[in-house]
């Protein structure tokens, strides 16, 4: 089952939203799959489950990416089964969304750690095999939020993904010429945890403020990240790009 020639995928933050459309949109198109998950062990094996009939190796790992020696046991894991990763997907991310006067420097701190520090972390103990092989693929998963969408409710997520978009341009430096590191910044993207939790009100002026009018769905985030892990995107390095539907004003 383990022995392949097909490139192999790590998503985390895998099991659900954005991450499983990403899971399942990479799978489809014939890579194995390694879906990281922390809380979502459900879903995460549901999504191998209805996956697996594909014929790729889809399997998936619970892993805090914020702890350097829980990510090192991860790879290590994949390497023993599939291989070394050829293409990392970070979009693990945290979002505790609490007012302004209830948050604290600990919830600052914690969005920092998985956001940034885990992102750094899954790349670094990559970048062995993808220089070894002379190819790989990364791609950050950001948000409008750290561009210019900005709320003060969640200022240290928007923070962190602006920290995102710098880390790109630095780990493209760094994995140059063999890896291309990219960011993908998705606008208001109409996924599960993404629009509970707001008024009616507010969700209306939100959407005016996009140029197609809609909300964006998890699946035109997941197609842009197909084409830049591929072939054709060889040329594609060191780019932020939008998939916000035309969003502008915040």
């Amino acid at each position: 089952l383990f022995s392949t020639m097909r490139k192999i995928a790590l998503v985390t933050g895998g099991a659900k939203g954005i991450g499983a459309a990403i899971v399942r949109e990479l799978a489809n198109a014939g890579y194995d799959v390694v879906i990281n998950y922390l809380t979502s062990k459900e879903k995460a094996e549901a999504l191998v489950k209805e996956l697996s009939p594909l014929g790729v190796n889809v399997f998936s790992y619970q892993c805090d990416v914020s702890k350097e020696e829980e990510v090192d046991k991860m790879i290590s894991f994949i390497e023993s089964k599939l291989g070394t990763v050829d293409i990392l997907i970070n979009n693990a991310a945290v979002d505790l969304s609490k007012l302004w006067n209830e948050k604290t420097s600990d919830d600052f701190r914690k969005t920092l750690d998985v956001n940034v520090v885990g992102a750094y972390n899954v790349a670094r103990r990559v970048k062995k095999g993808m220089i070894d092989k002379k190819w790989g693929r990364i791609i950050n998963i950001s948000s409008t939020n750290g561009i210019n969408s900005y709320y003060p409710v969640c200022l240290e997520y928007d923070a962190s993904k602006a920290a995102l978009i710098s880390l790109t341009h630095n780990l493209a430096i760094e994995f140059a010429p063999y890896a291309n590191v990219n960011a993908v910044a998705p606008g208001f993207i109409g996924t599960e945890s993404e629009l509970e939790g707001y008024d009616e009100e507010f969700l209306k002026s939100e959407q005016e403020k996009i140029l197609v009018g809609r909300y964006g769905k998890p699946e035109e985030v997941a197609h842009l990240v197909k084409f830049l892990v591929s072939d054709e995107a060889e040329y594609i390095n060191n780019s932020v790009l939008r998939v916000d539907g035309g969003q502008y004003g915040a």
